[in-house]
């Protein structure tokens, strides 16, 4: 009988091209999928919640796949562990409804980016926040953030070729975290994101931190629809999928 399994993931993205499968270059996807064509003899296809881009980390991706096994959610859990790169986590597994699809019905997905905000680099934890020396005004930068609240067209934070018919997304809550040694968070949930609106909104939001622009010229970036008006894409390293809720 096929069942339909859940999977909870943590993953450092820093050595994959992604979690998408890849042709040629390696893949969290085609990691988990080959631990799972080892454990069942057979060819099984994992469903995402969503990609993540080429050095981004996830906390909580969720995935599920189909399969006719004998096999229980523990014994998947054990073993895709002992199979797994050390980089690659499965926090979880369980039994779901047979109709359960990890990306259409996720109800909202909560990315953070974290950004170190002091004179000098840090040699551990490099590779997962964006080091940057000048002082950002954080307040302003809190205050921008309210802008993304609410349904909007975020066309203007749209990676480039990479196109959608519907650029429309819901942020349920976006605020900006700030923790000891000069970290910074930016935290966002909403109903869905664009190829690269998380780091296309803190690149420009670094740039009203930095004095570049105004609040009111983010607004009306987002406004625009026009990615040309956004600033440069923020570094991957400093993003890191949560959590999806479903």
């Amino acid at each position: 009988m096929t069942k339909n399994f859940k999977l909870t993931i943590e993953y450092d993205g820093t050595r994959y091209h992604g979690w998408q499968r890849q042709k040629t270059d390696r893949s969290i996807q085609d990691e988990i999928e080959k631990a799972l064509a080892q454990m069942t003899s057979c060819k099984v296809t994992l469903i995402g919640s969503g990609r993540t881009d080429a050095g981004v980390h996830a906390a909580g991706q969720v995935a599920n796949f189909k399969c006719d096994t004998r096999l229980t959610p523990e014994a998947f859990f054990k073993g895709l562990n002992s199979l797994l790169p050390e980089d690659i986590i499965i926090k979880d597994c369980q039994w779901v409804a047979t109709e359960f699809h990890a990306r259409y019905d996720a109800h909202s997905k909560i990315y953070q980016y974290k950004i170190l905000n002091q004179s000098i680099p840090a040699a551990i934890g490099r590779h997962y926040v964006w080091f940057i020396r000048k002082t950002l005004d954080r307040q302003t930068m809190r205050a921008t953030m309210a802008h993304l609240v609410g349904r909007h067209d975020f066309k203007a934070f749209e990676g480039t070729g990479s196109p959608r018919q519907d650029t429309t997304r819901e942020v349920f809550s976006a605020e900006l975290i700030e923790e000891a040694d000069n970290l910074l968070i930016f935290e966002i949930e909403a109903d869905g994101f664009l190829r690269y609106m998380v780091r296309n909104i803190v690149g420009t939001i670094v740039d009203v931190g930095l004095g570049k622009i105004t609040p009111a010229d983010f607004k009306n970036i987002l406004a625009s629809r026009d990615r040309s008006q956004a600033s440069a894409t923020a570094p991957a390293q400093g993003l890191t999928l949560i959590k999806v809720t479903y």
